[in-house]
């Protein structure tokens, strides 16, 4: 019995007992195996082996080579380039040549352009007459319109100019619709390492086989690597070969040169075009070939383009929705494995979830709006008209609203709008624009009952991918021309300004020039009011051997800003690069380095918003903060960004004078005049130019309080935004009320 109830209590237990029993007389049996040769494995041998040791047994250590430059030679400056990825090898994936001509890009290259152009990094248009070029094209005349010599040439400077920046290059007609991205997709599959050269085969009449040739009206694909070996046999294949059309020139040249003739698939990938017939209808196609194709051809005019593009882009939409719909029930399906289950999921679904603020300063606020008017304008107005892009904007959502509806109800209900009750907008960072929409609807049955029906809806347009902007290159070496404009009243602040300007940027490689303007009054005779200003320039310029300070002086009552700008504009070239300050600017290197990036010439101009102390008996500076400290140890309580004032900019020369030219043709007389008293420098770009404004605020621009005149020259608008500025720049609405209570105290002791 003891046995048996001892065996009981041990059986659970006897796999793991053999298990160990096992484990050690196989651990045993491989140790002694090990030893047989007289080693210990687990003591390393001391002293160097017989045969030397593996040094692929050895840890890599790393050796640091000191540097070492020859003195008896010429120490050569290190280039770098322009962008990283010069430096590093990489290349853009695909450039698209159009041959057209003269008598056809302002039609058929125009609709290329407007409908591929967007969705391609890089667009050349290639002619034989010099054209003018449309705007946002780019246009390379190359002298003559024979077909054999266009291509040639074009495939010559595509050699010389993109060769070393492209994968692929696609050549095609003007009378062709490409889908621009199918191809963009084919080209990323493809590897450019290889001579290829896609696109739909033709055979040549009498030729074998295998030669064939790319059809030029359908387009085709050259690789990087075929181009740069066919580059030394164009000149040959142009005196040799006798042909009518470029794609058989093209393809004779290749065959007959290189070998390689054209395919229609390669790595799996198939180029698919369709022959459109000459009085083929876009809308009423649907077969495959014409639902799959890269290129249709032919296109004898711009609308047909248009009807084609308008075509694929549904095509695409209805592709895109199909797939978001089989990922959202996808989603849903996979919900119910999460620990919140379907109550985690957010709407729409598979979109991020609606911001949640932390505290109520980041709570976001919702724009009401009717179809009429908006109440959220931006000049601080109560109500506001409803008018360009945002009224489309609210006239789209209401109809997609609409539309949804009809969609989801049909056919047990059909919706037609009245009018729109309330609508409410706001812009979530996470997700996009939200709407929330009353709609008053006139819902009709099948039997034809109709009653009015009050019905809330919302949307939500989603943020789309991030796409970057083409900007042109801009450098921080540029010189900058600081102009400061000075009134007699301004002569102690321009001192001040003259050392920090000493101080900060009349240092090696700042490249920094300061121009005074001096605007002295109608009177003459007196003393100079500019005198102390004249005397520290000059001491300036003592000090600072290679500085050279500019005086200019012009007499006038009131001179305006404009007119100030005039006077300095025609004494310098059109490229240079103005900086227009204030006496009470103290700009540093960081605020001329971001002058320099923000302003681009032919593109944008550059208007910083400073920081304005408010007044030092409502707002005291804190006496520990360092010197140096441009902000003084400044809170929210110290001052603000006074985004009412303009007083200071970056442009270039050649814009101001473009703006001014234009304003001038646009007023003349005492319009113009007018216009030059009242307007500022800001207001006339914004006018009179078609560039870009920048408007940003700039830390390193902390104007010292000092009280404000508005010139009663300025425009209503302007002066009331003076006004208010200067108002708005005493301090904080607690500020004032504290100073208030305090004199209402006193007054009353």
């Amino acid at each position: 019995m003891r046995l048996g109830s001892l065996l009981a209590l041990l059986r659970p237990a006897l796999p793991l007992l053999l298990g160990l029993s096992l484990g050690c007389s196989l651990s045993l049996l491989r140790v002694s195996w090990s030893q047989a040769d007289g080693e210990d494995p687990c003591v390393e041998p001391r002293g160097p082996r017989a045969g030397g040791r593996d040094p692929a047994d050895e840890d890599l250590e790393p050796r640091i080579v000191p540097y070492y430059r020859d003195p008896s030679k010429p120490h050569k400056k290190v280039l770098r380039t322009r962008y990283i990825q010069t430096e590093l090898g990489s290349r853009e994936r695909l450039l698209v040549a159009v041959l057209t001509s003269r008598a056809t890009l302002p039609t058929l290259g125009v609709a290329v352009n407007r409908t591929v152009g967007h969705h391609l990094p890089r667009l050349l248009y290639f002619t034989g007459q010099r054209a003018r070029a449309p705007a946002g094209m780019q246009v390379v005349a190359l002298g003559d319109e024979r077909p054999a010599w266009l291509m040639s040439e074009a495939l010559r400077h595509l050699h010389a100019h993109f060769g070393a920046d492209y994968d692929w290059f696609f050549i095609m007609q003007d009378d062709t619709y490409v889908q621009a991205p199918r191809l963009a997709a084919l080209a990323s599959h493809l590897s450019s390492g290889r001579d290829l050269y896609l696109g739909r085969a033709e055979e040549f009449i009498g030729a074998p086989e295998q030669a064939r040739y790319c059809h030029g009206g359908f387009g085709y694909l050259l690789s990087r690597s075929l181009l740069l070996r066919l580059r030394p046999h164009l000149d040959a294949c142009r005196g040799d070969i006798l042909g009518a059309r470029p794609d058989e020139w093209l393809g004779r040249c290749l065959i007959d040169s290189l070998g390689v003739g054209c395919v229609s698939q390669h790595q799996g990938q198939q180029y698919r075009s369709f022959e459109l017939a000459k009085n083929g209808d876009p809308e009423k196609e649907g077969s495959p070939a014409f639902l799959s194709a890269f290129a249709v051809h032919p296109v004898s005019e711009g609308s047909l383009m248009y009807r084609l593009h308008k075509r694929f882009s549904a095509l695409e939409l209805e592709r895109a929705y199909s797939e978001m719909e089989q990922l959202q029930a996808q989603i849903q399906n996979l919900s119910a494995l999460t620990p919140e289950g379907e109550a985690g999921l957010s709407w729409p679904i598979g979109l991020p979830a609606p911001f949640t603020p932390r505290s109520r300063f980041e709570v976001l606020g919702w724009d009401y709006f009717t179809e009429q008017h908006s109440f959220a304008c931006a000049d601080g107005a109560p109500k506001c008209p409803l008018q360009g892009a945002s009224r489309a904007d609210v006239a789209d959502v209401v109809d997609t609203a609409l539309e949804r509806l009809n969609l989801r109800y049909q056919p047990r209900l059909r919706f037609r709008k009245r009018r729109l009750l309330n609508g409410y907008r706001r812009f979530d960072p996470a997700r996009g624009l939200e709407y929330t929409l009353d709609l008053l609807l006139d819902a009709e049955t099948r039997r034809g009952h109709r009653r009015p029906l009050a019905h809330r809806v919302r949307l939500l347009r989603p943020l789309s991918r991030a796409e970057l902007l083409p900007v042109p290159y801009v450098t921080e070496a540029a010189r900058v021309q600081l102009v400061l404009p000075l009134r007699p009243a301004d002569s102690p602040a321009a001192l001040a300004f003259l050392e920090a300007f000493a101080t900060r940027l009349l240092q090696p490689g700042e490249r920094a020039q300061l121009s005074l303007l001096l605007a002295y009054g109608g009177a003459r005779g007196g003393p100079d009011p500019f005198a102390a200003v004249r005397a520290a320039a000059g001491a300036l310029e003592r000090r600072h051997p290679g500085a050279r300070l500019a005086l200019l002086a012009v007499r006038a009552d009131a001179p305006s800003q404009v007119r100030l700008m005039d006077a300095v504009s025609k004494k310098h070239p059109v490229d240079t690069l103005f900086f227009l300050v204030t006496a009470g600017s103290r700009p540093g290197p960081d605020v001329l380095n971001r002058c320099r990036m923000h302003a681009i010439a032919g593109w944008q101009a550059f208007f910083p918003v400073h920081f304005q102390e408010f007044h030092p008996a409502l707002a005291p500076r804190d006496p520990a903060a360092p010197a140096g400290d441009p902000w003084r140890g400044a809170a929210a309580t110290a001052g603000r960004f006074d985004q009412l004032a303009s007083a200071e900019g970056c442009f270039y020369n050649a814009d101001y004078l473009a703006a001014r030219a234009r304003l001038a043709r646009e007023l003349a007389g005492p319009e113009e005049e007018e216009a030059l008293e009242g307007l500022e420098v800001m207001d006339v770009f914004l006018r009179f130019s078609g560039l870009h404004l920048f408007r940003a605020v700039e830390p390193g621009l902390v104007q010292p309080f000092a009280v404000r005149e508005c010139s009663p020259r300025l425009s209503e608008e302007l002066y009331h935004r003076c006004r208010l500025s200067a108002l708005q720049g005493l301090g904080t609405r607690a500020q004032l009320a504290v100073a208030l209570l305090e004199q209402e105290q006193g007054n009353s002791t």
